[in-house]
């Protein structure tokens, strides 16, 4: 039986709150629509800060242009969230993917990308003293979120910081992404980021 995050983040949640205090949370954020369906929720329980660091976008004006549209979100949501982009660091990615760069769109090149953004942000969160981490990434019906809350936890059992389990695209979370992006006008992305999505899109655009 699958495990369900969204009831797991649940337990914590109820936690938190019997505890009485909000604790600080990094949230990864791979675009404005992904946390347009979180920011706001989470803010409720967390001291919340975004952290855009994703090297596998493809060229620096679309790492810079997603990173912008996450910061317009956060103005227009009034939300009292920090945002902090990390430098582009595309090296790191094709380091990080070598030797999958063939692998079908969702597989071991997928993997191996999630466990790096994962990883950066526990490291993060660790010299920043965060007292979890979590990522938008669930939000997308084509990710996994299985494979996600496991690499989360690789991450925070490396790192020492908690991984809040999730599954945001549950309880119409991936259409709440979608409804806000609409109200906010946010630029919505049609591949995920790296060179490889980016062709992968041109070809089905092709055909």
């Amino acid at each position: 039986m699958k495990p369900n995050y969204a009831l797991e983040m649940d337990k914590v949640l109820a936690d938190i709150r019997a505890q009485g205090r909000m604790p600080r949370l990094l949230l990864h954020v791979c675009c404005a629509p992904c946390s347009s369906a979180v920011l706001s929720e989470l803010a409720q329980d967390f001291h919340v800060t975004v952290y855009f660091d994703n090297p596998n976008m493809d060229t620096q004006a679309e790492y810079e242009k997603r990173a912008a549209e996450g910061r317009r979100l956060v103005t227009e949501l009034a939300l009292p969230v920090p945002v902090v982009v990390a430098d582009w660091d595309a090296p790191a990615w094709r380091e990080a993917v070598a030797g999958t760069e063939d692998a079908p769109e969702g597989g071991a090149r997928c993997a191996r990308c999630f466990a790096l953004r994962l990883s950066r942000s526990a490291a993060y969160a660790r010299t920043h003293a965060f007292d979890w981490f979590t990522t938008t990434l669930t939000v997308s019906p084509r990710k996994d979120a299985a494979l996600l809350n496991d690499l989360g936890q690789e991450a925070a059992a490396a790192h020492g910081v908690p991984f809040l389990p999730s599954d945001f695209k549950k309880r119409d979370g991936y259409l709440n992404s979608i409804r806000r992006s609409q109200e906010h006008h946010l630029y919505r992305q049609d591949y995920c980021g790296c060179v490889y999505s980016r062709r992968a899109r041109d070809a089905r655009q092709k055909t």
